[in-house]
């Protein structure tokens, strides 16, 4: 397998709530139950309210982006028939159920012992993937003051954020298996997956739009193609501090991308957008080689132009204080691709 032949694909969770009042509508399984078709397979209530979608394997993003679109129209025609909008956020907005809604990433890598060397070699860059895709600063009705909230309720969980440094395939099997020993289950950013031949990027909340999803797997996979020259060139993964890491994490959760953090590589304390620059060049020739660029400026400019999902929900909740308006802003927003499906 060349560098550049990584397959990847998407699982996005979305919230169902009702855009007038922002509560949350308990119907993911009669908007699961409209799905017609083979699409249905692809579509899974996860809670009351709650509902996920995964894409098949791709090699081309143009191809991922095009289902992602045609997933996201379904959903919403589902939900408008239940009754409900759909809102790309990592949690819901009103009341006690916070929910967990996440954009995750796989890469198909079928070599187990490459695979654990490319987790290493992305541990570096999670902080900077994670600060990109903030996207849920919003909760219990109010602004929590974190960028994705969602990521400070899962740091509470035992084995959550950045994954250790893995020396082996073997290492992190067996780091797996006395979790589950314990009763804990593995939520690291990235890591082996349980049931295929991949690694899973659990970094990002779920994406407002289909460009940002389209940047993350962009990224993600340009960075799996880069170490995966690193890893056959025998070159090791930066064995950074997993202290500093988490902290890294932590910050990038409650700043996001309009904050600073810290590059992992120097130790410097850099604005994110610095810290994505530098990520763009460590993989630019991964990203020229796969002819990916054109796709990447998508997401780039909508971050440039509007911030980062965080930023966007508390423009919309700041203007009047109503958590509805971000509801409104976030159902509105996820009808606002669909009609270029028409094309």
């Amino acid at each position: 397998m060349a560098e550049t032949d990584v397959t990847m694909g998407v699982e996005e969770g979305f919230i169902l709530l009702d855009p007038a009042t922002a509560k949350v509508t308990p119907v993911a399984g009669d908007v699961r139950e409209r799905v017609g078709g083979t699409v249905r397979d692809q579509v899974t209530a996860r809670t009351g309210f709650q509902i996920e979608t995964r894409s098949g394997a791709h090699t081309e993003l143009a191809g991922l982006r095009e289902e992602l679109l045609r997933l996201r129209a379904v959903v919403v025609a589902a939900a408008d028939g239940a009754g409900a909008g759909v809102a790309a956020t990592g949690t819901a907005l009103s009341g006690d159920l916070p929910g967990d809604a996440g954009c995750h990433v796989w890469l198909g890598v079928d070599d187990r012992e490459e695979a654990v060397q490319v987790v290493d070699h992305l541990r570096p860059w999670l902080p900077v993937l994670q600060a990109l895709t903030v996207n849920s600063p919003i909760g219990g009705d109010t602004d929590t003051g974190c960028a994705s909230g969602r990521a400070m309720a899962r740091s509470r969980h035992p084995a959550a954020g950045p994954p250790p440094w893995f020396r082996s395939a073997e290492h992190h099997d067996w780091l797996v298996e006395g979790l589950h020993a314990t009763g804990v289950v593995p939520e690291w950013q990235a890591r082996l997956s349980s049931d295929r031949p991949a690694i899973e990027v659990r970094v990002a909340d779920t994406c407002q739009t289909v460009a940002e999803v389209v940047l993350l797997t962009g990224l993600v996979r340009a960075l799996a193609a880069t170490a995966l020259g690193d890893v056959r060139a025998g070159r090791p993964a930066p064995n950074v501090d997993h202290t500093l890491l988490a902290a890294a994490s932590w910050r990038a959760a409650r700043d996001g991308l309009e904050g600073e953090n810290v590059d992992q590589l120097t130790g410097r304390t850099l604005p994110v957008w610095r810290l994505v620059d530098t990520l763009i060049d460590h993989i630019g020739p991964a990203l020229r080689a796969l002819g990916d660029l054109p796709l990447m400026d998508e997401g780039l400019d909508v971050l440039h132009r509007h911030g980062s999902g965080a930023a966007r929900q508390r423009a919309a909740y700041e203007r009047r204080g109503l958590v509805s308006d971000v509801a409104r802003m976030l159902a509105d927003q996820s009808r606002q691709d669909l009609p270029r499906l028409a094309g």
